[in-house]
């Protein structure tokens, strides 16, 4: 069964870093597009970047642009996100998703708090 484990998130000050990855098993993840969402305390989902099966076509929501870089290594069944120059309004609980037989999956999620 499709199985996504994000992982590398943590506490840091505005202004800093920190790599999401997420580990992709139980589909053939070289074939299929990946995304990262987030979810902000009491908000809605929200994507934040997409990439496409072979690293193709990155993309990124506007309030991220700039900021944040996504990458995979097909390799690996590997999907990242670099996320630089943090602000607080970044702070949520991050997810890898994808679509897989017309249904999306993401994992448990990692929780990424930016403060001082």
């Amino acid at each position: 069964q499709v199985q996504l484990v994000e992982s590398g998130g943590g506490l840091v000050q505005p202004g800093g870093s920190l790599r999401l990855s997420c580990s992709a098993s139980g589909f053939t993840f070289s074939s299929y597009a990946m995304s990262w969402v987030r979810q902000a305390p009491g908000k809605g989902l929200e994507w934040v970047s997409g990439i496409n099966s072979d690293g193709g076509s990155p993309n990124y929501a506007d309030s991220v642009k700039g900021r944040f870089t996504i990458s995979r290594d097909n390799a690996k069944n590997t999907l990242y996100l670099q996320m630089n120059s943090l602000e607080p309004e970044d702070t949520a609980v991050y997810y890898c998703r994808t679509i897989y037989s017309r249904s999306f999956y993401r994992g448990q999620g990692t929780q990424v708090t930016v403060s001082s």
